[in-house]
């Protein structure tokens, strides 16, 4: 498929997928410096993770940095998943490196990986689409066909479990960032509107409270997962962020997700998209 670039310079190309590169990076951070999230790591404590916490995290993100800008640059210069997928293999390496081997952001790589090529292909040639109508219509087929990771715990639930996972998200682009996380984060904003924390709080609640996390049914199987839905949803019911002592009640929530061993990570990934996605079509 021959392509024209609207950027004519690498170097062109290059600048912007730094500023989307460091955009991706600085999202998986304000994910994990939210606080509380049920069962997460944050700068507070470590959540249902025995592995990790917030530095371990932090150190990661700046680590995928680069790879994050080296995929804008390809989705500019119109590469294919076979590409954008080798370079994922090799920010996944460049992670376990860093981590000592600890699975931090496998799924993160994935999808804000994805949207980082989005955004470099969208702008190299002057698109209005979303970003998940990007990836969907340019490479939507090949993720579903492409080859599946055995080493995922949220892709073995899917498989188990039946649920689509991160790939039928992405080849159907994204829609549980469109529909559920980012109107969740301007509903938020007329109820804290003086309060970013509590507005990625109320958007992670959101995710978990209709999504099908697969590290949810990972850890807790269906009953974990409807455990999870049935108190996010409870939260949000009880008025959310609106409400007078909503901190409290999140911090019970987390420590009840703590003591059932249960992590929503696949919520937290969507969370960070949410706010990627967010800035870079404001």
């Amino acid at each position: 498929m021959t392509i024209s670039l609207r950027w004519q310079s690498r170097a062109g190309r290059e600048l912007h997928a730094e500023q989307i590169g460091d955009l991706a990076s600085l999202c998986l951070k304000l994910e994990v410096a939210t606080h509380p999230k049920p069962g997460l790591v944050s700068q507070i404590d470590n959540g249902a993770h025995s592995d990790m916490d917030a530095e371990l995290l932090c150190r990661s993100a700046d680590t995928l940095t680069a790879f994050f800008r080296e995929l804008a640059v390809a989705g500019a210069e119109g590469a294919g998943m076979s590409r954008l997928r080798a370079i994922g293999v090799a920010a996944e390496r460049a992670m376990l490196a860093a981590t000592a081997g600890v699975n931090t952001h496998r799924g993160a790589i994935f999808g804000l990986g994805l949207l980082c090529a989005a955004a470099g292909f969208r702008s190299a040639l002057g698109l209005r689409k979303s970003l998940g109508d990007v990836v969907s219509q340019r490479w939507g087929d090949d993720i579903l066909s492409g080859p599946i990771s055995l080493r995922s715990h949220g892709a073995v639930a899917a498989r188990r479990y039946g649920a689509g996972g991160a790939r039928a998200e992405a080849a159907d682009g994204f829609p549980s960032v469109y529909d559920i996380a980012l109107p969740a984060l301007r509903a938020a904003r007329t109820r804290a509107p003086d309060d970013e924390e509590a507005v990625r709080i109320q958007t992670c609640m959101t995710l978990i409270a209709n999504v099908a996390d697969t590290n949810l049914l990972h850890r807790g199987g269906p009953e974990g997962l409807r455990f999870a839905q049935a108190s996010a949803s409870a939260f949000l019911a009880a008025g959310g962020v609106g409400f007078a002592e909503w901190r409290a009640r999140a911090v019970d929530i987390h420590h009840a997700f703590v003591a059932r061993n249960l992590s929503p990570g696949g919520s937290a990934d969507l969370l960070a998209m949410a706010l990627f996605v967010e800035r870079l079509e404001r």
